[in-house]
Parts: structure tokens; sequence; C-alpha cells
């Protein structure tokens, strides 16, 4: 094969003087002949795998089947790890190193002679993390995500990650399910390889990486135990050495419209509320103008048409063998950019010709555009006093009879707070208050954790009371469901409204008016906030934590640093030796 001079790691292996000789010589170590350093494209293959990772336990093999692939179709692979996030595992919250993740990823592309990236990805984080690292540098990059685990099996029916933890958990605590069926439940729940079966915040990445045009057509759905899926990174190795010789970058796949696509697919598939906070951020590498509203405008009042946890009924094995997201799509198609371009170097409309790639085979699973499972189900963007800057809250999985609530507050100032009164007898709470959880935004706890969905009082549970309205500055698990309003902007740790809500306060929520207001008259709210003083936040005070606190950005423009917005592009770093 001739050399050739356009490609990046040319820089490093085309040489012929003493630093070529130290590049060529230290990589031969592990056995690589001398053709592979003649001018074919170097694949780096960014892996996540982590023993500490449930969810890319598995990727190990998956690494090698692209292997497979990058050397069948001409290239040469390097695999390369970084920092790994597991959601189930790690404190205080993954969320609070997506950042660092992304900085792992840039920095590890851009440093090293790597002409293109396949990305291993699966767990919530780990996903946005690294395409928002990829994003910062813009080469050709394609996306292999882990897939889901098998079904959870449980006494005779399916049970789901995440949102069948949370309704044992409140079982429990109302007494509903004894301790030996819960840890029962424990064992039945994640039985193979891949991340939550739900449509929780791992799948909603994993169609949103197929939504935008950055992995292979089905892509989202396979199982990870699905030998499909060993054959999906297989291709995935073959295509990305094809898109560096085509010139494929990721630019040129992360537009405005495939930005559009991604949050029209989003709300018709009852996504995780998190897919607002990790697009804007994604988009904020890539230059590209995206805002809290456009997820109203574009989405909300789409239809759902996928019946997955925690929004309906089924999981993500039932979606794959019902069709997958290309279904989802083709019934999309007049609302979408279908000229959109893609990995496959074709539209979006194109990978969709292909024979039987848009046959539904369980309308139970994937309605038909025209008879949904809900007629508005997209996230809906909240406005008020109480987040001037916005919030969120997921209609499909709240109660429709609390979309318009007035209810006063009960306020915990923080997480700890929470715990220690929320099951406490004597607290003064009704099934009409609205639950307030304060500094637990980016800053505030740091990290913005998923505990926006807090659990119900324990009172109120043995009274059978199933949902209240809860409000918070962070997130939630896209496995949990209810009448959760999340993400206020600004939170409260920097002094937003929601700092100032007492115990008692009335509020009121419209979501059909998209209406979110603390009813206390606006002097008063004056006088509270000239009396209001910063907590401090734990764990800040050294590393990366600290520079952290100082550099997050609010909810609404993604949470990320603000020194990271922009991509700065695939340089050649300096010579040295």
């Amino acid at each position: 094969m001739e050399s050739n001079p356009t490609l990046r790691s040319r820089a490093w292996f085309g040489r012929t003087d003493q630093l070529g000789f130290i590049h060529r010589s230290w990589i031969k170590n592990q056995g690589h002949p001398d053709h592979m350093f003649d001018g074919r494209p170097v694949i780096g293959i960014c892996n996540t795998w982590s023993e500490l990772t449930p969810c890319n336990a598995h990727f190990r093999i998956l690494a090698e089947m692209v292997k497979r692939g990058v050397y069948e179709a001409g290239g040469f692979p390097l695999e390369f790890p970084v920092m790994s996030l597991g959601e189930p595992i790690m404190r205080p919250t993954t969320m609070l190193y997506r950042n660092l993740v992304s900085m792992d990823v840039e920095e590890s592309i851009r440093a090293n002679p790597l002409d293109g990236v396949v990305i291993l990805a699966g767990c919530d984080k780990t996903t946005p993390a690294t395409l928002m690292g990829a994003a910062s540098v813009d080469l050709p990059t394609i996306v292999v995500s882990g897939g889901p685990m098998l079904n959870g099996k449980y006494r005779g029916r399916d049970i789901g990650s995440g949102t069948d933890v949370w309704k044992f958990t409140d079982d429990v605590r109302a007494g509903r399910m004894s301790m030996e069926e819960y840890l029962e439940a424990e064992s039945c729940m994640s039985r193979s390889d891949g991340h939550c079966m739900t449509m929780g915040t791992a799948s909603t990445m994993a169609c949103m990486v197929e939504a935008l045009g950055l992995t292979l057509p089905s892509g989202a759905a396979i199982p990870a135990a699905d030998s499909r899926r060993k054959r999906l990174a297989h291709l995935a190795g073959n295509r990305i050495v094809e898109m560096v010789r085509e010139g494929l970058t990721l630019s040129k796949i992360l537009t405005r419209e495939a930005f559009e696509n991604a949050i029209r697919v989003n709300a018709a598939i009852g996504g995780s509320s998190n897919f607002v906070v990790h697009l804007l951020a994604l988009a904020g590498r890539v230059g590209v103008p995206l805002s809290l509203d456009d997820f109203d405008r574009l989405g909300s009042h789409l239809p759902l048409l996928v019946n997955l946890m925690p929004s309906g009924q089924y999981l993500m094995e039932d979606f794959y063998y019902a069709g997958g997201l290309p279904v989802v799509i083709h019934e999309l198609r007049e609302l979408l950019h279908m000229d959109a371009l893609t990995v496959t170097g074709k539209s979006v409309a194109e990978n969709l010709a292909s024979p039987g790639a848009t046959v539904c085979y369980n309308r139970e699973v994937i309605a038909t555009l025209d008879k949904p499972f809900q007629r508005e189900a997209g996230l809906a963007v909240l406005r008020g006093n109480l987040c001037e800057d916005g919030a969120i809250i997921k209609p499909s999985a709240a109660s429709p009879e609390l979309l318009r609530h007035r209810g006063r507050a009960v306020v915990f100032e923080s997480i700890e707070d929470y715990h220690a009164r929320i099951d406490d007898p004597d607290l003064e709470v009704d099934r009409d208050s609205v639950l307030v959880l304060k500094y637990v935004g980016p800053r505030g706890y740091p990290g913005m954790p998923e505990v926006g969905n807090m659990g119900l009082p324990k009172k109120l549970l043995e009274q059978g009371v199933k949902d209240m309205v809860r409000i918070s500055d962070g997130r939630m698990s896209g496995t949990a469901f209810g009448t959760v309003v999340l993400h206020v902007a600004p939170e409260s740790a920097v002094g937003g409204t929601l700092a100032l809500v007492e115990n008692g306060d009335p509020i009121e929520l419209d979501v059909p008016n998209r209406r979110l207001h603390l009813d206390v008259p606006e002097e008063e709210l004056a006088r509270r906030r000239a009396a209001w003083r910063p907590p401090v936040t734990p764990y800040t005070e050294r590393g990366y934590a600290r520079l952290y606190v100082e550099h997050v950005l609010q909810a609404n423009q993604g949470a990320d640093f603000d020194f990271l917005v922009g991509k700065s592009g695939a340089f050649i770093p300096r010579d040295s030796h």
C-alpha cells in the first residue's frame, strides 16, 4: 500500500528521522510488523471498559470485533483506555465526572497518531462524555454502544432496570413486599451483559447516537448478549477505515438538522430527561446553536410511539425484536430531516431504503404516528419565577392529574436533610404538598445527582399515595417516573429563586401552559434574597471537584465547562524528544 501523506498519523509514523524511528520502534514491541506503518489509516479504539462499570464490562470482546473489521478494511487498530463511569457504583455522582472523561478522550485523541476513532460506550455518561471529547477534536468517528441487558425475569414476568427498583423499594417501605422477595428480585433483574434495558439514560443515549447518525442503523437496540452486537462492532471497524479515506468527520454529521432529528426522536421514544443536558453540551462542543426552548418547540408536542418502561410496558429487547429505532424514524419521516448525513456516508432516508429496514413486527411495542400510545409525550420546558432560565418535566412519566397542581412546599435544604426527615411520622406533609429539594444542582452537590425523583414520605405511601409533585435543581434517573420537575435554573447554589423557597410557600405547576410559579410577593422574595448566603459546597477544596465548581455552566447550558465550549480541532502536537 502506498503511503498517504494526508493521513494525520504520518506525522508520527511516516518520518525517516529520529522521531519516526522512536514512534515505530516502540509500537513494534507489541509485535506489529513493518507493513502496519506503510500508510494505512490508524484507528483508535476508545474503550470505556471497566469491571467497575458493569454496563461496559463486556467491551474487551467488542474491541476485538472492531479490530477484526479495521484489519479487514486495511487499517491499523490501536486500542486505548479512558476513564470509565459506572452509574450504579460511583459516588457522589457520575455526572460530576462527565466533563473529566470528555477531557480525557479529547486529549488522548489529539495527542496520539490517530486518523479515525471508534468509540465503545454504553453506561449513561460514557456515551455523552466520549462524544463530547471526540467532537472537540473532529476526526472521523463512529460509535458502537454496548447494548441493553436481556429482559429481567421475576416470578413469571418481565422486570426492568431502575423502574422496578423504585417500585419494589416503595413496596418494601409500604409493607407490600418482603425483604426476601426484594433480594430475590435483585438477582433476577440484571442477568446478562449490557446496560439498563428500560428506556433509561443509557438506552436513550444509544438512541440519541443513532438518531444523530453516528452509529450503524439498528445499532441502538441490539441486546448486548445478541451475536448481532458483535457483528455490528465488526462492521463499524470496516466502516471507520472508509470514513477516514472519505474525510467524513464528526462536524459534517453533527449539524443543526441532526440535532433537531435527535430531539424529535427522543420525544417519540419517551427518552430520558438527561437527554437535554447531554445534547446541549454536545451541541456546544461543535458550535451548533441549540437552546432549552428548542426541546419544547421541536419535541414537546410529539406523540409517544414506543411502549417501554418507565413510560410504558416493554423493554429494550422487545424494542429490538419489534424493529428498533429505524421503525420509529420511518414513522417520523415527515417530521425529520431525512437528507441528514450519517456515518454510513448515506442520508437517513438512504439508510432506511434496504429491504425490511422499516418493518414493524410488533405494534404493541412500536405504534404508528396516527395511533400513538400518548398524543403528547416529549419533554416540556417550564418557565416562571421559580426557574427564570428554565426547568424540565417528562409528562409521559408523570401522573396526568398532577400536570396542573397547586400545593404548599415541603422543603429539604439538602439531600441529607431529605433522608433524615422524609419518613418522620411528624413531617407536615399531605398528598397535595410539593416536595422541594435544594442544593443538588451542578455546583451545589457538586455534580447534579439523580436525586430529583425523591421517594415519597412513608406515611403517604402507607395511605396508597403513588405520586406527588417534586421539584429540584438536580436530575433523575432515566429509568425513574413520577411528576418530577428537574434541572431548575439558575440552581439554588448560585442564588436562584429555588434557594428562597420556605416551608408552606404556595407553588403552582401548570405543564400545559409551561409555567412554574412560586406564589410569594416579590418584596418578600427580595427580603429573603438579601438575607441569603451561599452554602459551602462539600468536597470542593482541591483537585478536580474544585475545578468543576469554578467552571461548570448551568443545566440550561449543558453543565459543560465554560472553557470547553467550542471545538479546538485535530491539530498535531509539537515535536518532542
